[in-house]
């Protein structure tokens, strides 16, 4: 164990965090996925418990085999995982999966495991990763927009349009992402607005051939707009239901919360234990569980402006805010749902919700962030070293 600990490297407080986080997940998963295990008929809690520890502790190995791994070669691997990624997006597409008539086709599944996975979380990574390559590539250069155009803007096209069909709310973060790390990064804010010009044109194509052809694309683009337009309009539905018990559930858990397993309403709330897994911690841990986590993740935010900074390179610098800034954006969403500040989105509560794509793709993210800040690390003990040449001889001898 101490040699583990020995060669865990990085910003020892982002490591902290997602520790505590983890631990703390523990205890509202298994409460709220009691409601899973006997609508299932199985009634087994502890199940989900020991599938929660196993998504979290491969989720950690990721994390640590992927710190170890010097950020430069991400720049490689970014180029290599991008027509993997749009290959792995065109067989999920192709799947057809639906639940309910409507179209579900995130999931993939992993031969001789009986595993899925979700291939748009993989795809918001590399893509974070590929953007930030680039825009490290053409750093203090005068570039027209005709030239970003294959490199840059054709990737992101590509993959925001093979997830659209089936998860609107992951294409419009991911969207956003892209264009706050373009924006970060230099890209001239012309080129960005004609950017978003194009991409609600887009859009607003999609949704009239969607529309003209209902059988080619199922019912989402009714799910969408119906969304919408109720959290707009106050109507009652199925997600408006869903917010009204996630309410209940907050105002019920007050200041202290009832007590950790005591939740009413995770018999009720549908995805008690990953979309509105906040609004289960507040009943049972009351607004000092929910200050708790809003602490937590400012804290990482914090801490990965801070690596960013500290970055030796463009390239380090844009990579940390490109993988990070999306894990703290998705859990500001899963909790602004919960309260209603925005419509049902299905996007989780990062190191907190059940599901292991969530889990391994956010620890691979904090990987990368780790990486950075390890070679970071090891710069400073250079000059360290550098500055004491009786210590360099010292551990010769």
């Amino acid at each position: 164990m101490q040699t583990l600990f020995k060669n865990i490297k990085g910003d020892r407080l982002i490591w902290a965090i997602a520790a505590l986080l983890a631990i703390f997940s523990f205890l509202p998963v298994y409460s709220a996925a009691s409601n899973l295990a006997y609508v299932g008929g199985s009634g087994n809690t502890f199940g989900f418990f020991v599938k929660h520890f196993m998504h979290l502790f491969l989720g950690f190995a990721i994390m640590y085999g992927v710190h170890k791994v010097p950020y430069r070669y991400f720049r490689g691997l970014s180029m290599v995982m991008i027509p993997i990624v749009l290959v792995l997006l065109i067989v999920t597409m192709l799947q057809g999966t639906t639940i309910e008539g409507a179209n579900a086709s995130r999931w993939i599944q992993i031969p001789f495991v009986g595993m899925s996975f979700q291939t748009s979380t993989l795809a918001a990574v590399v893509l974070m990763v590929y953007v930030a390559r680039y825009l490290s590539k053409i750093q203090n250069k005068e570039i027209t927009f005709v030239e970003t155009l294959l490199p840059l803007w054709a990737p992101v096209f590509f993959i925001l349009i093979l997830i659209l069909p089936a998860n609107f709310s992951t294409t419009a973060i991911i969207f956003l992402m892209v264009m706050m790390l373009t924006f970060i990064g230099g890209y001239p804010i012309k080129y960005l607005a004609i950017i978003i010009g194009g991409g609600i044109v887009a859009l607003a194509l999609f949704v009239l051939v969607a529309k003209a052809f209902p059988d080619f694309m199922d019912n989402r683009i009714d799910t969408w707009t119906s969304r919408i337009e109720n959290f707009a309009n106050g109507e009652d539905t199925e997600a408006d239901y869903q917010i009204e018990k996630a309410k209940i559930a907050i105002a019920t858990g007050g200041i202290q919360g009832v007590g950790p397993g005591k939740s009413v309403q995770k018999n009720f709330l549908p995805q008690s234990s990953s979309d509105f897994i906040f609004a289960i911690i507040i009943e049972e841990y009351g607004l000092i569980g929910g200050l708790f986590l809003l602490v937590m993740y400012s804290w990482l935010l914090f801490r990965i402006v801070i690596v960013s900074q500290k970055s030796d390179t463009i390239f380090g610098k844009l990579l940390v805010l490109g993988v990070g800034l999306p894990i703290v954006f998705q859990a500001l969403i899963n909790m602004a749902v919960a309260v209603e500040l925005f419509p049902v989105t299905g996007q989780t509560l990062p190191l907190i919700s059940s599901g292991g794509t969530s889990i391994w793709m956010t620890c691979l993210a904090i990987g990368i962030i780790l990486s950075v800040s390890a070679k970071r690390e090891e710069i400073k003990e250079q000059e360290v070293n550098e500055d004491n040449p009786l210590e360099i001889l010292s551990e010769a001898i």
